[in-house]
C-alpha cells in the first residue's frame, strides 16, 4: 500500500507543486498550510513522512518536528529550508529530522531521497522483527517433554513444518498451543517472514472484519484512514488464529475464501487483494460439536483441519512434570538472580500428584511464585500455594523415603533428572551436559557419584 505523505508549507504554490510530483510517483499526499493544521491532521491519522517548511505562521517547522517525534517516533520528517537557514536545518537534524532539502527544490533529488528513506524504513522494520524473533528461538527444545505423547507431537511438528497445509491445534487452555504454532512457523521456509498471532476471543465482534481483513478510509464511522488487516500484515508468513471458534459465523465465509482463493477484501473495497499466508488455527473447544450445533461452518472446519495436532494435558504426561518444573525454575531464578538449586522431595511429589487444571501455564505460575518466596537452597512445600499441603497429605512419600535426609532426597531427584535429560538427548553426554548447564567432566563426575551407568 502506498506511503502517506503530508506536505506542510504556507506557500500554496510550493504545496501544490510538491503534491503534484509526489502523487505522480504513486504516493498518497495531503497538504497543510501551517504547523497547527499539520499537527491536527497527523494526530487524526499519522503519516509515514512529513515534509515541512521551517518558517511558518502559528507553529514553526522545528516545533512541528518536536511534536511529531514525541507523538509518533516512527514518522519521518524532512525539513525544507532556504540556503541562508542551513544552521537551523542542522539543528533540526539534531532534534530528530531525517533529512533537509534546500530551496529551490530539485524534484529529482527529492524523489531519490524519499525513495531511499522508505527503503531504509523497510529495512529497519524487517531488522527489528528479525531481532525480536531471533531473541525468542522457537526450537523443539523449547517445548519441554520426553513422554511418548510429546515425542509423537515433535514428530508431527517436524513433518507439518515442511508443508504448506493448514493446521488445527487442539487441547485445553494452557497446554502450549501458541508455542507449537511458533515452532511450526520457525521451522518452515516462512521463518524469515512474520508470525502474527491473533486471539479471536479478545476482538470486539463489530471490529472483527476490519482487524482481520483491513478497511478503507470512510468505510464506517471511525475509519479515519486506511488500515491493513492482520492478513496483509502477515503476507508471506504465518497467521495464528487462536480461539478460532470465536470468529462470528457471518465472517467465517470470508476466512474460508482467504484459505481457498488466497485473497481478501478489506471493508469498503470491492476488488479482492491477493495474499500469501499460511494459516494455523487453535481451539480449546470441540469444533465437531460446534459444527453440529451450527455455530461453526462445516466446510471451514474441514479446511482448517487438514492436519490436527491434539496436545495432551499434563495428566496424560505426568513424567514431564519434573522436566517442566526444572525448566521454569532455571528461567525464573536467572531472571530474579536467585541461587536456588531445585525442589525438595515433598514439593516435587506434591506437584506430580496435583491436578493441573490450568495445565502448563498454571505450573509456570506456581514455579514463578516459588522462586519469589523461596529464601533457601531448595523450593519446599512452604514456598508453594497453600493447597499443595493438602496434596502432600493425600499423597505422602513412602515411609522409607520419608526418613531420607534432604541431601539424599536431592540426590534421588538429581539422579532421576539427569537420567531424563540423558534419555531426551539419546544418551549423548555432550548434548546433555550443555542442556544441564555443566561441563562434560562435571556430568561424568555426577554420574559416577549417583551410580548412573556411563555406558
Amino acid at each position: 500500500m502506498a506511503e502517506r505523505i503530508l506536505v506542510v508549507d504556507d506557500e500554496q504554490i510550493i504545496r501544490e507543486s510538491l503534491g503534484f510530483v509526489l502523487k505522480k510517483e504513486g504516493y498518497r499526499v495531503e497538504e497543510a498550510g501551517n504547523g497547527m493544521e499539520a499537527l491536527a491532521k497527523h494526530e487524526a491519522a499519522p503519516y509515514d513522512l512529513v515534509i515541512t517548511d521551517i518558517e511558518m505562521p502559528e507553529m514553526r517547522g522545528v516545533d512541528l518536528l518536536e511534536q511529531i517525534t514525541k507523538r509518533t517516533p516512527q514518522t519521518f520528517v524532512m525539513i525544507v529550508t532556504a540556503y541562508g537557514s542551513i544552521e537551523t536545518a542542522v539543528a533540526a537534524l539534531r532534534k530528530g529530522a531525517y533529512d533537509y532539502i534546500l530551496k529551490p527544490i530539485d524534484f529529482d533529488d527529492l524523489l531519490h531521497r524519499i525513495q531511499k528513506l522508505f527503503e531504509h524504513r523497510s529495512l529497519l522494520l524487517e531488522n527489528s522483527l528479525l531481532r525480536q524473533e531471533v531473541n525468542r528461538t522457537y526450537d523443539f527444545e523449547n517445548i519441554i517433554g520426553q513422554s511418548d505423547s510429546m515425542r509423537r507431537i515433535f514428530g508431527i511438528i517436524k513433518r507439518v513444518a515442511e508443508s504448506e497445509g493448514t493446521v488445527l491445534i487442539t487441547g485445553k487452555s494452557g497446554t502450549g498451543k501458541e508455542l507449537v504454532a511458533r515452532a511450526i512457523h520457525f521451522n518452515s521456509h516462512r521463518k524469515q517472514k512474520r508470525f502474527v498471532a491473533i486471539n479471536c476471543g479478545a476482538i470486539v465482534e463489530t471490529l472483527f472484519e476490519s482487524e482481520l481483513f483491513g478497511h478503507k478510509k470512510g468505510s464506517f464511522t471511525g475509519a479515519t484512514g486506511d488500515k491493513d488487516g492482520m492478513f496483509r500484515v502477515a503476507d508471506g508468513g504465518t497467521i495464528f488464529l487462536d480461539e478460532v471458534s470465536e470468529i462470528p459465523l457471518h465472517l467465517q465465509v470470508k476466512l474460508l475464501r482467504a484459505i481457498e482463493q488466497k485473497e481478501i477484501t478489506p471493508v469498503g473495497m470491492t476488488e479482492p487483494i491477493k495474499i500469501d499466508v499460511r494459516i494455523i488455527a487453535a481451539t480449546n473447544r470441540n469444533l465437531k460439536r460446534e459444527v453440529e450445533n451450527e455455530k461453526f461452518r462445516e466446510d471451514l472446519f474441514y479446511r482448517l483441519n487438514v492436519v490436527e495436532i491434539d496436545l495432551p494435558s499434563l495428566s496424560e504426561r505426568v513424567e514431564d512434570i519434573p522436566l517442566l518444573c526444572q525448566h521454569f525454575l532455571d528461567m525464573y531464578k536467572k531472571q530474579m538472580g536467585r541461587p536456588i538449586q531445585g525442589f525438595s522431595n515433598e514439593a516435587m511429589n506434591a506437584m506430580i500428584h496435583y491436578q493441573w487444571k490450568g495445565e502448563v501455564r498454571e505450573l509456570e505460575n506456581v514455579i514463578e511464585r516459588g522462586v519469589i518466596f523461596c529464601d533457601k537452597e531448595f523450593i519446599g512445600l512452604d514456598h508453594l500455594p497453600e493447597y499443595f499441603r493438602n496434596v502432600a497429605v493425600q499423597y505422602p512419600i513412602e515411609s522409607q523415603k520419608g526418613h531420607q535426609t534432604l541431601r539424599d532426597a536431592v540426590k534421588v531427584f538429581e539422579r532421576n533428572y539427569i537420567e531424563q535429560v540423558l534419555t531426551h538427548h539419546n544418551r549423548n553426554k555432550e548434548s546433555a551436559a550443555q542442556a544441564l548447564g555443566v561441563s562434560l567432566s562435571s556430568l561424568y563426575r555426577k554420574m559416577e557419584e549417583l551410580n548412573i551407568p556411563t555406558r
